[in-house]
């Protein structure tokens, strides 16, 4: 998860934002960062292209990222500069693992054998905070269904 690049710049951008008081305003302008870099990933080769003057590059951030905190953007801008806008994946979810930390908070992932009822989800989530004394933030369901039976031939004594 946390590697020491991404780490370090995602503890940096957290300091500063709980240092304003600003945890949730950057983490969802981190998330609709994620997500537009995620719909079009060559915009951070881009960025990152030192065949590219950084002057552009920088003032693609300014033009793209115009409406998010200026902490943010200085902070984009500065990832540039350093070569390490590839980073910015990674330190995003680095930054989220920081906030679930400070929130005292955790996700859990469950897999079963059918997906659970919105009343066991209700009741593993109850158990998990009183078991673990931990915020659950939100439960993921994953279910395996035994396909075996289709493909093996049944064992019949007799």
């Amino acid at each position: 998860m946390m590697n020491n690049v991404s780490s370090e710049y995602a503890k940096a951008l957290f300091t500063i934002c709980t240092e304003q008081d600003k945890i949730d305003e950057y983490a969802d302008c981190l998330e609709q960062i994620n997500n537009a870099i995620s719909q079009q990933p060559e915009y951070l080769e881009y960025l990152f292209s030192p065949a590219e003057p950084l002057s552009n590059r920088l003032n693609a951030i300014d033009e793209a990222f115009s409406s998010v905190p200026t902490h943010i953007l200085c902070f984009l801008k500065l990832l540039c500069e350093n070569g390490r806008i590839r980073e910015l994946p990674s330190l995003i979810e680095d930054f989220f693992e920081l906030k679930k930390i400070h929130e005292n908070s955790i996700t859990a992932f469950v897999t079963s054998a059918i997906e659970l009822s919105g009343d066991q989800k209700q009741r593993l989530e109850e158990k998990l905070r009183t078991t673990y004394n931990k915020n659950i933030v939100s439960i993921y369901n994953k279910y395996l269904t035994d396909n075996s039976i289709y493909t093996k031939p049944p064992q019949l004594n007799g």
